[in-house]
């Protein structure tokens, strides 16, 4: 007889422990199954070491403006590879752990192993057969590496692999300037390392806004060599090199980070036994308000289902399905405002509704040119562009694009605005201290409204009612 559960739960990541964290709140009656090493993409190979590395390249970096601020430090400064690394994953490892302290003392309901779905309500792991009345597939994604590539063995690495080398190459070429790629080519290069930069399409960091992506590859450039809208091969260069041929250039590199993208993990998981069509990229039709896969008791949630492959969309993907796979009818959910960010310096982001996506002749756009911002400028910062789109009809803010100093913060102030449906006129009403870099935001947000519609002009600060 199979084993009887409330709940499964497929994958131990950062959307199955969301899901985790509501199951145990209503039931003890169910199991986790994980495949591979436990801890999230976030804190094993993601954000958090990511993270590490930047911050020790921007402290390096920020010798070149020791001149310009007045300082004359005796002696140089070099980088120790093998010691940047070693803290990296020191504290890449304290992360981790704190992640798997959320499955310790589950026993027999936390299955190390590959679970295949047998049915809507059935699910085989281990050779055990596990009967459920609901079921939460959070299996998340894997970095995409072309199949021929892979004959070159550690020489290219992913983001997966990338922090356990033990020091520092010489060279290295980064193929996908996208929001990982563009972020480890800038830390490399601030490090010391030679970087060359290759992405097949005319922008970086996903960035749609062409202007913004213009102002971004401008400032980028001067810091390493970029080859945009440059489809590569690889060949062997001798016995330790690689060389990338693009269709402009011929780069030889110790090393190749591959950065093209992330795949659902899928093979093997049993989603034809769903028994509901599945997408081109075998993945089945789901609600994103409920997470609810048809009308089955399953729910999909986190990277695997490929909507928005973000830390927080995921955790907000596995509490939906957590809570829904656990109550008697589905809670529909509407969805925070999206941001998006590149932790560059200058940093990129997009929140709400990106270029790409407007219809231009419903839209408004305010503009802020960072090169005179005056926090920027006392910082040595001053450069990048920030762009706001609004409703020409009713002011309504919807989206923006940006690579300016402290975008990180600036994309939040953004996102709470148009989750709250607010207007550029009532933005202008909000309070903006002196001197800060968002101030910028406020800059963009009077060159829309001086588009929007015929207003009486006057203070901006918000009218006392009578």
């Amino acid at each position: 007889m199979p084993r009887q559960v409330d709940v499964v739960i497929i994958g131990a990541g950062t959307a199955g422990l969301s899901a985790l964290g509501h199951v145990r709140k209503r039931t003890d009656n169910f199991v986790i199954i994980n495949d591979g090493p436990y801890g999230t993409t976030c804190a094993r190979i993601g954000c958090m070491p990511s993270k590490l590395l930047i911050e020790a390249a921007d402290v390096f970096h920020k010798r070149h403006l020791y001149e310009e601020m007045g300082f004359k430090p005796g002696g140089t400064a070099s980088v120790d590879g093998k010691a940047v690394l070693k803290r990296v994953r020191a504290f890449r490892d304290m992360f981790v752990s704190g992640v798997l302290r959320s499955t310790e003392n589950l026993g027999d309901r936390n299955i190390a192993g590959r679970a295949k779905i047998l049915a809507p309500d059935l699910v085989e792991v281990n050779g055990e057969q596990i009967r459920t009345k609901a079921l939460i597939i959070a299996t998340g994604s894997t970095p995409v590496m072309p199949g021929p590539w892979r004959k070159f063995g550690d020489r290219v690495i992913t983001s997966s692999t990338l922090f356990e080398m033990e020091d520092l190459p010489e060279s290295l070429a980064v193929v996908g300037l996208g929001a990982i790629g563009l972020e480890m080519a800038q830390a490399f290069s601030r490090l010391g390392v030679e970087v060359t930069g290759f992405d097949a399409l005319n922008t970086l960091g996903g960035i749609s806004d062409p202007d913004v992506a213009a102002s971004a590859v401008k400032i980028f450039r001067k810091e390493f060599p970029i080859h945009l809208e440059s489809h590569v091969t690889l060949e062997e260069n001798g016995p330790d090199r690689i060389l990338v041929r693009s269709d402009d250039s011929d780069v030889s590199a110790d090393k190749v980070l591959v950065s093209v993208g992330r795949k659902p993990n899928i093979a093997g998981l049993g989603l034809a036994n769903l028994g509901v069509p599945l997408s081109r990229t075998g993945i089945p039709a789901y609600n994103q308000h409920t997470m609810q896969v048809g009308d089955l008791p399953v729910f999909i949630a986190g990277d695997v289902n490929t909507r928005v492959p973000l830390l927080a969309e995921a955790a907000d993907d596995g509490h939906i399905a957590g809570y829904n796979s656990i109550k008697d009818k589905n809670h529909s959910f509407c969805r925070r405002t999206f941001i998006g960010i590149v932790f560059t310096h200058p940093n990129i982001a997009a929140v709400g509704t990106k270029y790409a996506n407007l219809n231009m002749d419903d839209i408004v756009i305010g503009s802020m040119d960072y090169k005179g911002q005056g926090r920027a400028m006392c910082a040595g910062e001053n450069h990048g562009l920030l762009r706001l789109y609004a409703e020409k009809s009713t002011g309504k803010l919807v989206g923006a694009e940006m690579a300016v100093p402290d975008g990180e913060h600036l994309a939040h102030s953004i996102s709470w605005a148009i989750q709250r449906g607010l207007t550029v006129f009532e933005m202008l009403e909000l309070n903006f201290y002196h001197p800060v870099t968002e101030e910028g935001i406020r800059a963009a947000l009077r060159v829309a409204a001086r588009t929007i519609e015929e207003r009486e002009s006057g203070p901006e600060i918000p009218q006392c009612p009578d």
